[in-house]
């Protein structure tokens, strides 16, 4: 572990940078497909960082993986020393900034943890049941995650997921813990469920309800004014309705935002925001996912003569 991260320069470009970046990473940043980062994606990052853009990742994958797919890349591609770039996962339940010479601390709000002993259930659970699709995320500190295995066409992992959810819920109530699936109404349930199943495309996400996007955009305007930075407008970036959270918290809280949409097929729904989706660049409908959240990171870049 490093030292604790040092302050930035504090000049009055960087204190109000035009925009800040709040990004998904799962399908506008890293592909879905190969779970990693294209080489365009990481300079432009890097370049809107160096250019003191506030680029901060709030999603729900580990520490670890954004440490091995975002982090070292930055680093590799020549993040200079003064840049910070924050990133939040878990959905807000772990926390960590990094520099060029590495991550600081890693916070991690245990409150929000699944019980360790659903999750050795849940482990159980894939390698006895469900191994052949999918594998557990060992890398999880407060979420309970199991996700696709690489070479399993996508029809499959979904059909298996259905089963998996299932089963996990049926878990939760062993464990005499209230949960549901995300968007899913129990019949006689009072909707006062303590966790969540939260299914993707690639995986499902056990969580408690207090963890989410919105959480993540808290802590990133938090993280930002502790650097003594307020922007004067946000872009918050998903490829999933649960990530619309992000610009209704901002919103809500007087911030100035855009959303992007870069899988608008699940259906955009009507906010009081400027949604945007890849036909605003011009781009045909099938540039979705990091094609889409490459091209609208360029599209800063350039707009800011980055």
């Amino acid at each position: 572990m490093t030292q604790p991260l040092q302050g930035t320069d504090r000049t009055a470009a960087h204190a109000t940078p035009a925009l800040a970046l709040l990004l998904d990473v799962d399908g506008p940043i890293a592909s879905p497909v190969t779970r990693d980062v294209k080489p365009d994606i990481i300079a432009d990052l890097v370049a809107l960082a160096s250019a003191g853009i506030p680029v901060i990742f709030n999603t729900g994958r580990s520490d670890a993986f954004i440490s091995e797919q975002v982090m070292e890349p930055m680093i590799a591609a020549g993040m200079p020393a003064n840049t910070v770039i924050h990133a939040i996962c878990e959905k807000g339940a772990v926390w960590f900034s990094y520099t060029a010479e590495g991550p600081g601390p890693i916070h991690v709000d245990y409150e929000l943890a699944v019980p360790k002993a659903y999750g050795d259930d849940i482990r159980r659970l894939v390698a006895e049941d469900y191994s052949a699709h999918m594998f557990f995320d060992e890398t999880k500190r407060a979420m309970v995650s199991v996700e696709q295995h690489l070479e399993v066409a996508s029809s499959d992992y979904l059909a298996e997921q259905k089963l998996f959810d299932a089963d996990a819920l049926d878990i939760m109530g062993r464990h005499g813990l209230n949960a549901a699936i995300l968007d899913h109404h129990a019949p006689e349930s009072d909707d006062t469920a303590d966790y969540r199943l939260d299914p993707t495309i690639i995986s499902t996400d056990i969580e408690s309800v207090r963890l989410g996007k919105d959480l993540g955009a808290s802590r990133a305007v938090e993280l930002l004014a502790a650097q003594g930075i307020t922007p004067l407008a946000w872009r918050t970036v998903g490829d999933s309705r649960t990530d619309y959270a992000m610009a209704d918290w901002l919103h809500h809280n007087d911030h100035d935002v855009k959303h992007v949409d870069v899988r608008p097929a699940d259906g955009v729904p009507v906010k009081p925001y400027t949604i945007l989706t890849a036909a605003d660049l011009q781009l045909a409908d099938d540039v979705i996912h990091d094609d889409a959240g490459g091209a609208f990171l360029r599209s800063w870049r350039e707009a800011l003569s980055i």
